[in-house]
């Protein structure tokens, strides 16, 4: 394909143009006006399908005509799409950007962090955090106005907190209830589905029937399972085992189950793709409803007391888990605690880098702060947790399980974009121009799948995700050559480049690049 520098939008008055008579549908649109039109350009629809050249008429909100046709279409603004490709937004199914769609700055609230990289839905409340009440911040969000679409999560972590606090305790019988009905309300407030974290606390100390029976709550509105599962790698239960509790919790509870994110986490489980892959594909086989997300980086990131202090250390969260950290006779089981996690997630202090807004701590590795202390990796690890919080990057993956995850038809991309760690700036970038363009794991029309439709099917957004006359216009134009992810671990805050335009909602928010001030984001409910 040849590279043509040409103005992406140019005047409907100067735009004439001979194409041959065929159209997708027997619609008559010679005469039909729209607000948008893009011309030329190579569509990828969304379905997996290889790309054909097709215009596409854009009227408020919608996607009115795709197709050809022998005249030429007037709108009120032509965008020329030659040598380009058009695509359906992409959506994110895994952030944390709960802080900037909530800010008061309007440039924030763009989260331009998504829609540079072409993504025009996102998800949040996962890992079993969410905002709460649900309803309240979906209207919140539709008062002040978002950059992308924005759709939520009930909490499992945030309902456990609110009844039971960070303790590692069981729900009685009446506790249950509560739980359950804070579930209910929150899918009637329009969540999409449960989410849990496992592996963080207080979620960790629940039980797999206490999970069953919340998801049960979400089955019954037609809500997904989201869950971070309780063992990635060999810290706990292990990989393996932690799959099988996801499996046995959507066949208990009737529910579709999403694992988000997949990997296999360090040494002791590098290689354990190829089993989960087969278990999944199983399961699918058998009938369950089952699927995951990914992000295309071989690091990890959480809190730094998450990653590494024992679960049983942490009971209580950080004003009950630091006094513990100055008993005597606790501190040996806390060390050895530290070691086990290190040994589990990396086995290599060297592989641990803390980002913080502290300057003592940001782009240092573990290994590096114990020398500089004179301590161990373990003594270190307590003596910045005494005092701080930073997160922690966790290189504990290798490239050859996260490409094979990759290549399944039932795994999507998805960020678990936050601040700090490039994948909340650079995922879907990346995707497109490290494993579609430089390695070819996957073709570029399954990579716009595997970041539109699969996830609006996976989560039940309806009308998003395709380009297909009556859905949502929330689309981009990009020419695959330039798109770049530009951000770094030692620079995570880069935006991504090479998005010509974004449209979300009918409305163009990106051009030529630049952010047009505007947001058109729409707060979605399920149902």
């Amino acid at each position: 394909m040849r590279n043509i520098n040409i103005n992406i939008l140019i005047p409907a008055t100067a735009f004439l143009l001979s194409l041959s008579v065929w159209a997708q549908n027997s619609n008559d649109v010679k005469n039909e006006d729209f607000d948008i039109l893009i011309k030329g350009a190579y569509v990828f629809d969304g379905s997996g399908k290889d790309s054909v050249r097709y215009d596409v008429g854009v009227r408020g909100d919608r996607i009115a005509y795709v197709g050809k046709s022998s005249e030429a279409l007037k709108a009120k603004t032509v965008i020329n799409g030659k040598g380009r490709y058009l695509a359906p937004g992409f959506i994110d199914p895994h952030t944390h950007y709960k802080r900037q769609l909530n800010h008061k700055d309007k440039k924030e609230r763009a989260l331009l962090r998504a829609l540079m990289q072409g993504v025009t839905t996102v998800f949040e409340g996962n890992d079993g955090s969410s905002p709460w009440p649900v309803g309240k911040t979906l209207d919140e969000w539709g008062e002040t106005g978002i950059g992308p679409n924005a759709a939520l999560f009930v909490g499992h972590n945030t309902i456990r907190r609110k009844v039971l606090g960070y303790r590692d305790v069981q729900p009685s019988g009446e506790e249950m209830e509560i739980m359950k009905g804070m579930v209910d309300r929150g899918m009637k407030e329009g969540a999409f589905g449960l989410s849990t974290g496992l592996f963080y606390t207080p979620g960790f100390y629940s039980t797999t029937e206490e999970v069953i029976a919340l998801a049960k709550v979400a089955a019954a509105h037609g809500g997904i399972y989201d869950t971070h599962q309780r063992d990635e790698g060999s810290q706990n239960i292990g990989v393996v085992n932690s799959v099988k509790e996801v499996l046995e919790i959507a066949e208990k509870a009737g529910i579709h189950a999403h694992i988000s994110h997949i990997k296999v986490a360090g040494p002791k489980a590098w290689g354990k793709s190829v089993e989960l892959v087969r278990m999944i594909d199983e399961a699918r086989a058998g009938g369950l409803e089952v699927t995951a997300n990914l992000y295309p980086y071989i690091a990890s990131n959480t809190g730094l007391s998450s990653a590494l202090i024992p679960a049983w250390a942490r009971d209580g969260g950080v004003k009950a888990m630091r006094p513990r950290f100055g008993r005597q006779e606790l501190r040996d089981s806390i060390l050895k605690g530290i070691q086990a996690s290190i040994q589990a997630r990396t086995a290599d202090p060297g592989k641990f880098m803390l980002s913080s807004r502290e300057a003592q701590y940001n782009g240092k590795t573990l290994e590096q702060i114990a020398r500089e202390w004179n301590m161990t990796p373990e003594e270190a690890v307590i003596e910045i947790c005494k005092e701080s919080s930073p997160s922690v990057f966790s290189f504990m993956m290798i490239e050859e399980d996260v490409e094979r995850f990759m290549q399944q038809p039932w795994v999507m991309i998805g960020s678990d974009g936050g601040t700090g760690h490039p994948r909340g700036f650079g995922s879907f970038a990346r995707v497109l121009e490290e494993y579609v363009g430089n390695r070819k794991v996957i073709s570029m029309s399954r990579a716009i799948h595997k970041s539109s439709y699969l996830t609006a099917q996976t989560m039940g957004i309806k009308k998003r995700g395709l380009i297909k006359e009556g859905y949502y216009a929330d689309i981009v134009l990009f020419d695959p050559k330039n798109i770049k992810a530009n951000s770094t671990f030692e620079d995570g805050l880069q935006l991504a480049s090479g998005m010509d335009c974004v449209l979300v909602n009918g409305q163009v928010v990106i051009r030529r690049g630049k952010w047009e001030g505007i947001l058109s984001g729409q707060a979605l409910k399920y149902n």
